[in-house]
C-alpha cells in the first residue's frame, strides 16, 4: 500500500504524544524510577524491534500487510472463499487478528520458555506510554511469524491488516498510559475496549493478578473466557507494578536484553 509506512508511523508518534503529554499532566500514580533511563530503553528497543522486522523482510517474502495482499492474489484465506460486504470483511478482520493477539498473549504467560521473552515486558516497575513499545526483539519476530500464519489463513484485505495494526497499537499506548479517566468514563470505555486501570491489573507483582486482563485492545475476551480481573486487591494507589526485581535493573538496556536468558 502507497504510504502505509509513513501513514502509521505519523498516526503513532501522534498518538504517543498525546497520551505521553497527558499522562504528564495528570499521572495516575506516581513514578517508582526516573523517566530518562526507562524512556531510552523502550525506545532503543524499539529500535532494534523495527530492525528485527527490516531483517525479516529480507528473509522472509512478506509480513503482515504483505501477506494479506499476496493471499488475496492467491485467493487464500477464509474470507477469499466468500463474498462478504467490505466493511463486514474488515470487522471479522479485526476480530479473528485481536482474538490471536488475545490468545498469543495468554500463552506467553502459560509457556516457561516464551514467559522468559514476554517478561522483559512486564518487568518494568512504572507502567506509562512507553510500556507499550517494550518488548524484546525475539518475541517481536515471534509475534510477527504468528501475525503472518493468521492472516494467510484468514485471507483479509490488506487494508483491515492496516486498520487492525494501527487499532491495535494505539490502544496498546492508550492501556499502558499512566493516565486517570473518570471512573464513569472507565466504566462505559472498558465493556469495549481495555482501559489503563484495567490493563494495570494485568502489570502487578502478584502473579494471579499478571496473569488476568491479557487484551490489548478489545476487553470482549478476558469476560468471555474468565481471565477478566476489575481492580487490583490493594487498589491502583498501592498496587505495585513489575515482577520481582525492585531496584533499577528493569530500566537498563542491556539487563533487559538479557534478561529471557537469565536462570531467575
Amino acid at each position: 500500500m502507497e504510504h502505509e509506512a509513513l501513514i502509521r508511523l505519523s498516526i503513532f508518534l501522534g498518538l504517543f504524544a498525546l497520551f505521553a503529554s497527558i499522562e504528564a499532566w495528570i499521572p495516575r500514580r506516581p513514578r517508582a524510577l526516573p523517566r530518562r533511563n526507562r524512556w531510552f530503553t523502550a525506545w532503543s528497543m524499539t529500535l532494534l524491534n523495527t530492525l528485527t522486522l527490516r531483517l525479516m523482510a529480507l528473509v522472509l517474502p512478506l509480513l503482515a500487510v504483505g501477506a494479506a495482499a499476496d493471499a488475496q492474489t492467491q485467493g487464500w484465506g477464509l474470507l477469499n472463499a466468500v463474498t462478504l460486504p467490505f466493511w463486514v470483511e474488515v470487522v471479522i478482520a479485526v476480530l479473528v487478528l485481536d482474538f490471536a493477539i488475545w490468545f498469543q498473549h495468554l500463552v506467553t504467560h502459560k509457556v516457561p520458555l516464551l514467559w522468559r521473552l514476554h517478561r522483559v515486558h512486564h518487568a518494568d516497575r512504572d507502567m506509562d506510554v512507553t510500556t507499550a513499545i517494550r518488548f524484546h526483539p525475539v518475541e517481536i519476530a515471534l509475534s510477527m511469524l504468528i501475525k503472518i500464519g493468521v492472516v494467510y489463513a484468514l485471507g483479509p484485505a490488506a487494508i483491515a491488516v492496516v486498520i487492525f495494526e494501527v487499532m491495535l497499537n494505539g490502544t496498546a499506548m492508550f492501556n499502558h498510559a499512566n493516565m486517570r479517566l473518570p471512573q464513569s468514563v472507565d466504566r462505559i470505555v472498558r465493556l469495549i475496549l481495555v482501559t489503563p486501570d484495567m490493563h494495570r491489573v494485568h502489570h502487578s507483582v502478584h502473579r494471579h493478578e499478571h496473569d488476568s486482563n491479557y487484551g490489548f485492545a478489545l476487553s470482549i475476551w478476558d469476560r468471555m473466557f474468565g481471565t477478566y480481573i476489575a481492580q487490583p486487591e490493594a487498589g491502583h494507589d498501592d498496587m505495585e507494578i513489575g515482577l520481582w526485581w525492585r531496584d533499577e535493573r528493569p530500566a537498563k538496556l542491556g539487563w533487559s536484553l538479557w534478561l529471557p536468558f537469565q536462570k531467575k
